[in-house]
């Protein structure tokens, strides 16, 4: 602030002015060029068919038809290097008038994935730590839900993904299918987590379980987020999602559409 200070009166603009009163009017001016917000604007020339689906179940509906009681929707993805920082000296508990402690250097004792799958109408979970992804460590996490009931013998399981190497394309989606023929894999729009709700709850992970990382081990990372999803399992509702077609409808309005970059409606 002083520095705009000083500027201000140098091009004469003010004869004399404090650099805590620059900052109190910047603070109160409608455009604060200091903040901003990232955004990736959508290039799937399917974005809005895709992103669609998953709203539609989201609200219990599939090609325009609501879903039965034995049908399922189910939010899984995976959450990757998660490493166990083993601290170089011991955390110190937060005590009265003092914050935890934790020591900034650290040594890796490995990393794992968090493989998690979400019933978004039921707040059931699923999930298993695995070294690294890849398609089988998926089909395993796809097995830990599909042979257990109710999914085992449901009408329809509908598994919304991303477009990650574990489940990416059609051959993902008939090889799912051949092993379950009650699965059908709904595959996102590119650069559209925000759509698929266990998100949501990986956020709540990173929160509770992760912050600050300071694990031993990687048996301790893996003991302590199975247990957090126990424990959330039985505390956890459905999450009320609001966001809806109409929603999209809107939002994909307001963006300045080259022709070349059309979505389609």
């Amino acid at each position: 602030m002083s520095e705009l200070a000083a500027e201000t009166q140098r091009t004469g603009l003010v004869a004399s002015i404090s650099g805590s009163t620059i900052w109190r009017w910047l603070h109160e001016d409608a455009m604060r060029p200091w903040f901003h917000r990232s955004w990736i604007f959508p290039r799937d020339p399917e974005f809005a068919t895709k992103a669609g689906r998953i709203l539609d179940l989201d609200e219990r509906v599939w090609d325009e038809q609501p879903l039965s009681a034995d049908d399922f929707v189910i939010s899984a993805d995976e959450k990757t290097s998660i490493q166990a920082r083993r601290r170089c000296h011991a955390t110190q508990p937060p005590r009265a008038g003092a914050m935890m402690k934790v020591e900034h250097e650290y040594e890796r004792a490995g990393a794992w994935a968090y493989l998690a799958a979400l019933d978004v109408h039921h707040a059931r979970l699923f999930g298993r730590c695995e070294p690294t992804t890849g398609s089988v460590p998926f089909e395993r996490l796809v097995a830990h839900v599909m042979t257990v009931p109710p999914y085992r013998h449901a009408r329809r399981v509908f598994w919304i993904v991303d477009n990650g190497s574990s489940h990416r394309g059609a051959r993902a989606r008939e090889r799912l299918q051949r092993q379950y023929p009650n699965l059908i894999l709904v595959h996102g729009p590119v650069h559209a987590s925000w759509l698929n709700q266990i998100e949501i709850y990986f956020s709540v992970v990173q929160r509770k379980v992760l912050t600050p990382n300071d694990f031993d081990s990687l048996a301790d990372v893996e003991s302590r987020l199975l247990a957090f999803q126990r424990h959330y399992e039985t505390l956890a509702r459905p999450f009320e999602w609001t966001f809806t077609r109409r929603n999209l409808a809107r939002l994909l309005a307001k963006l300045p559409l080259q022709k070349s970059d059309s979505i389609a409606a």
